[in-house]
Protein backbone atom coordinates (compact mmCIF):
# COMPACT_ATOMS: atom_id res chain seq x y z
CA UNK A 1 0.00 0.00 0.00
CA UNK A 2 1.04 3.68 -0.47
CA UNK A 3 2.38 5.74 2.49
CA UNK A 4 -0.54 7.69 4.01
CA UNK A 5 0.29 11.34 3.10
CA UNK A 6 -1.46 14.45 4.99
CA UNK A 7 -3.30 15.08 1.83
CA UNK A 8 -5.24 11.74 2.15
CA UNK A 9 -6.11 12.14 5.84
CA UNK A 10 -7.73 15.67 5.23
CA UNK A 11 -9.61 14.29 2.87
CA UNK A 12 -10.90 11.35 4.61
CA UNK A 13 -11.72 14.22 7.35
CA UNK A 14 -13.59 16.32 4.89
CA UNK A 15 -15.34 13.18 3.68
CA UNK A 16 -16.06 12.19 7.23
CA UNK A 17 -17.31 15.39 8.27
CA UNK A 18 -19.81 16.35 5.89
CA UNK A 19 -21.22 12.78 6.18
CA UNK A 20 -21.88 13.34 9.89
CA UNK A 21 -23.33 17.20 9.09
CA UNK A 22 -25.65 15.82 6.85
CA UNK A 23 -27.06 13.04 9.10
CA UNK A 24 -26.85 14.30 12.41
CA UNK A 25 -27.28 18.44 11.63
CA UNK A 26 -30.10 20.33 10.53
CA UNK A 27 -30.24 23.27 8.51
CA UNK A 28 -29.25 26.01 11.34
CA UNK A 29 -25.95 23.78 12.13
CA UNK A 30 -27.25 22.21 15.33
CA UNK A 31 -27.82 18.82 16.01
CA UNK A 32 -30.86 16.83 14.22
CA UNK A 33 -33.62 14.84 16.21
CA UNK A 34 -31.80 11.48 16.67
CA UNK A 35 -35.50 9.38 15.86
CA UNK A 36 -36.23 11.48 12.67
CA UNK A 37 -32.65 10.74 10.34
CA UNK A 38 -32.27 11.00 7.01
CA UNK A 39 -32.72 7.22 5.98
CA UNK A 40 -36.10 6.69 8.02
CA UNK A 41 -38.46 7.40 5.25
CA UNK A 42 -37.04 4.87 3.32
CA UNK A 43 -38.86 2.06 5.84
CA UNK A 44 -42.37 3.88 5.12
CA UNK A 45 -41.54 3.47 1.48
CA UNK A 46 -40.60 -0.48 2.18
CA UNK A 47 -43.63 -0.80 3.92
CA UNK A 48 -45.67 0.66 0.85
CA UNK A 49 -43.94 -1.46 -1.31
CA UNK A 50 -44.81 -4.63 0.84
CA UNK A 51 -48.18 -4.18 0.79
CA UNK A 52 -48.77 -3.71 -2.85
CA UNK A 53 -46.10 -5.93 -4.32
CA UNK A 54 -47.37 -9.47 -1.99
CA UNK A 55 -50.75 -8.53 -2.48
CA UNK A 56 -50.64 -8.38 -6.18
CA UNK A 57 -48.57 -11.41 -6.23
CA UNK A 58 -51.14 -13.57 -3.87
CA UNK A 59 -53.86 -12.54 -5.52
CA UNK A 60 -52.13 -13.07 -9.44
CA UNK A 61 -51.23 -16.54 -7.94
CA UNK A 62 -54.68 -17.05 -6.59
CA UNK A 63 -56.45 -15.88 -10.12
CA UNK A 64 -53.79 -18.12 -11.95
CA UNK A 65 -54.89 -21.52 -9.87
CA UNK A 66 -58.48 -21.04 -9.96
CA UNK A 67 -58.73 -19.50 -13.50
CA UNK A 68 -56.90 -22.47 -15.26
CA UNK A 69 -59.14 -25.02 -13.53
CA UNK A 70 -62.48 -23.24 -14.48
CA UNK A 71 -61.37 -23.15 -18.14
CA UNK A 72 -60.56 -27.11 -17.88
CA UNK A 73 -64.11 -27.32 -16.36
CA UNK A 74 -65.98 -25.09 -18.72
CA UNK A 75 -64.79 -27.05 -21.85
CA UNK A 76 -66.98 -29.73 -20.80
CA UNK A 77 -69.52 -28.31 -18.19
CA UNK A 78 -70.01 -24.55 -19.85
CA UNK A 79 -72.92 -23.79 -17.53
CA UNK A 80 -71.32 -23.99 -14.55
CA UNK A 81 -68.49 -21.31 -15.02
CA UNK A 82 -70.55 -18.67 -13.84
CA UNK A 83 -71.22 -19.90 -10.47
CA UNK A 84 -67.35 -21.32 -10.48
CA UNK A 85 -66.01 -17.98 -10.95
CA UNK A 86 -65.82 -17.11 -7.20
CA UNK A 87 -62.72 -18.16 -6.17
CA UNK A 88 -61.54 -15.42 -9.13
CA UNK A 89 -63.28 -12.80 -7.63
CA UNK A 90 -62.19 -13.37 -4.24
CA UNK A 91 -58.90 -13.46 -5.18
CA UNK A 92 -58.65 -10.57 -7.01
CA UNK A 93 -60.06 -8.89 -3.65
CA UNK A 94 -56.99 -9.36 -2.29
CA UNK A 95 -55.14 -6.89 -4.62
CA UNK A 96 -57.43 -4.17 -3.52
CA UNK A 97 -56.62 -4.48 0.04
CA UNK A 98 -52.93 -3.70 -0.68
CA UNK A 99 -53.78 -1.02 -2.74
CA UNK A 100 -55.91 0.54 0.13
CA UNK A 101 -53.23 0.14 3.00
CA UNK A 102 -50.53 1.31 0.33
CA UNK A 103 -52.20 4.53 -0.64
CA UNK A 104 -53.18 5.48 3.31
CA UNK A 105 -49.14 4.35 4.41
CA UNK A 106 -47.74 6.81 0.91
CA UNK A 107 -50.38 9.81 2.22
CA UNK A 108 -49.01 9.32 5.47
CA UNK A 109 -44.80 9.72 4.93
CA UNK A 110 -44.29 13.30 5.29
CA UNK A 111 -41.61 15.19 3.79
CA UNK A 112 -38.49 17.09 4.68
CA UNK A 113 -39.78 20.97 5.79
CA UNK A 114 -38.53 23.88 3.81
CA UNK A 115 -35.59 24.05 6.56
CA UNK A 116 -34.39 21.02 5.63
CA UNK A 117 -35.41 19.26 9.11
CA UNK A 118 -36.73 15.93 8.71
CA UNK A 119 -39.98 15.09 10.34
CA UNK A 120 -40.54 11.61 9.59
CA UNK A 121 -39.60 9.47 12.32
CA UNK A 122 -37.84 5.86 12.87
CA UNK A 123 -40.67 5.06 15.13
CA UNK A 124 -43.24 5.78 11.94
CA UNK A 125 -40.93 4.24 9.67
CA UNK A 126 -41.33 0.60 11.32
CA UNK A 127 -44.62 1.28 12.29
CA UNK A 128 -45.49 1.46 8.17
CA UNK A 129 -43.21 -0.94 7.51
CA UNK A 130 -44.83 -4.08 9.82
CA UNK A 131 -47.99 -2.37 8.62
CA UNK A 132 -47.48 -3.17 5.06
CA UNK A 133 -45.57 -6.53 5.82
CA UNK A 134 -49.12 -7.58 7.69
CA UNK A 135 -51.19 -6.79 5.01
CA UNK A 136 -48.69 -7.56 1.67
CA UNK A 137 -47.82 -11.16 3.42
CA UNK A 138 -51.29 -12.13 4.49
CA UNK A 139 -52.62 -11.20 0.92
CA UNK A 140 -50.05 -13.42 -0.25
CA UNK A 141 -50.65 -16.62 1.82
CA UNK A 142 -54.98 -16.26 1.52
CA UNK A 143 -54.22 -16.02 -2.43
CA UNK A 144 -52.09 -19.16 -2.69
CA UNK A 145 -54.97 -20.57 -0.33
CA UNK A 146 -57.57 -19.38 -2.07
CA UNK A 147 -55.92 -20.75 -5.61
CA UNK A 148 -55.69 -24.21 -4.05
CA UNK A 149 -58.86 -24.66 -2.93
CA UNK A 150 -60.83 -23.03 -5.96
CA UNK A 151 -58.49 -25.20 -8.20
CA UNK A 152 -59.68 -28.76 -6.58
CA UNK A 153 -63.05 -27.09 -5.67
CA UNK A 154 -64.22 -25.78 -9.19
CA UNK A 155 -62.86 -29.40 -10.72
CA UNK A 156 -64.47 -31.26 -8.44
CA UNK A 157 -67.90 -29.68 -8.89
CA UNK A 158 -67.10 -29.92 -12.67
CA UNK A 159 -66.49 -33.73 -12.44
CA UNK A 160 -69.62 -34.42 -10.39
CA UNK A 161 -72.39 -31.88 -12.82
CA UNK A 162 -70.74 -33.70 -15.78
CA UNK A 163 -71.27 -37.57 -13.71
CA UNK A 164 -67.58 -38.18 -14.54
CA UNK A 165 -66.96 -40.93 -12.36
CA UNK A 166 -62.94 -41.31 -10.49
CA UNK A 167 -62.64 -44.50 -10.65
CA UNK A 168 -63.15 -47.40 -12.98
CA UNK A 169 -66.75 -49.39 -12.63
CA UNK A 170 -64.57 -52.95 -12.19
CA UNK A 171 -62.81 -51.03 -9.35
CA UNK A 172 -64.09 -51.72 -5.80
CA UNK A 173 -65.46 -48.42 -3.67
CA UNK A 174 -63.00 -46.63 -2.37
CA UNK A 175 -63.65 -45.38 1.19
CA UNK A 176 -64.62 -42.27 1.47
CA UNK A 177 -65.41 -41.84 -2.14
CA UNK A 178 -68.25 -42.76 -4.22
CA UNK A 179 -68.72 -42.86 -7.56
CA UNK A 180 -71.84 -41.32 -10.00
CA UNK A 181 -75.35 -43.23 -8.85
CA UNK A 182 -77.23 -45.09 -11.18
CA UNK A 183 -80.58 -43.31 -10.82
CA UNK A 184 -78.87 -39.94 -12.39
CA UNK A 185 -78.76 -38.86 -15.87
CA UNK A 186 -75.38 -37.73 -17.56
CA UNK A 187 -74.59 -34.79 -18.73
CA UNK A 188 -74.78 -34.34 -21.88
CA UNK A 189 -73.12 -31.11 -24.35
CA UNK A 190 -73.11 -29.41 -21.91
CA UNK A 191 -76.69 -29.71 -19.87
CA UNK A 192 -76.31 -29.94 -15.95
CA UNK A 193 -77.49 -32.64 -14.07
CA UNK A 194 -80.70 -31.29 -11.64
CA UNK A 195 -81.36 -32.71 -8.60
CA UNK A 196 -77.41 -33.21 -7.61
CA UNK A 197 -77.01 -32.92 -4.09
CA UNK A 198 -74.35 -34.37 -3.94
CA UNK A 199 -73.00 -31.62 -6.18
CA UNK A 200 -74.45 -28.40 -4.12
CA UNK A 201 -72.42 -30.30 -0.93
CA UNK A 202 -69.42 -30.08 -3.31
CA UNK A 203 -69.95 -25.88 -3.94
CA UNK A 204 -70.98 -25.19 -0.37
CA UNK A 205 -67.96 -26.77 0.98
CA UNK A 206 -65.80 -24.99 -1.15
CA UNK A 207 -67.25 -21.55 -0.83
CA UNK A 208 -67.19 -22.22 3.02
CA UNK A 209 -63.28 -23.10 2.66
CA UNK A 210 -63.08 -19.92 0.28
CA UNK A 211 -64.93 -17.48 2.59
CA UNK A 212 -62.14 -18.53 5.72
CA UNK A 213 -59.37 -18.21 3.05
CA UNK A 214 -60.53 -14.82 2.42
CA UNK A 215 -60.75 -14.29 5.51
CA UNK A 216 -56.73 -14.42 6.50
CA UNK A 217 -56.28 -11.62 4.05
CA UNK A 218 -58.98 -9.15 5.84
CA UNK A 219 -57.22 -10.28 8.92
CA UNK A 220 -54.03 -8.68 7.76
CA UNK A 221 -55.56 -5.40 6.37
CA UNK A 222 -57.65 -4.99 9.82
CA UNK A 223 -54.08 -5.31 11.75
CA UNK A 224 -52.47 -2.87 9.04
CA UNK A 225 -54.43 -0.28 9.64
CA UNK A 226 -54.49 -0.63 13.11
CA UNK A 227 -50.90 -0.26 13.34
CA UNK A 228 -50.25 2.56 10.85
CA UNK A 229 -51.90 5.00 12.96
CA UNK A 230 -49.29 4.72 15.45
CA UNK A 231 -47.32 7.54 15.06
CA UNK A 232 -44.59 10.19 15.88
CA UNK A 233 -43.51 13.43 14.18
CA UNK A 234 -40.41 15.28 15.42
CA UNK A 235 -41.09 18.57 16.04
Amino acid sequence: FPPTTTKTMSNITVFTNSTFYSNFTNSTGGLAHPLCPSWAVSLGYTGVAAAVCFSNFGSAWGTWKAGVSLVHTGIRHPKSIMKNVIPIVMAGVIGIYGLIVGVILGQSITKPTLARDNTYSVYTGMAHLASGLCCGLSGLVAGGCIGIVGDYGVRSVGYRASAITLFPASAPEAEGYSNVPDNEDTALDGEEISGSDDQNKLFVGMLIMLIFSEALALYGLIMALIVSQHLYTCA
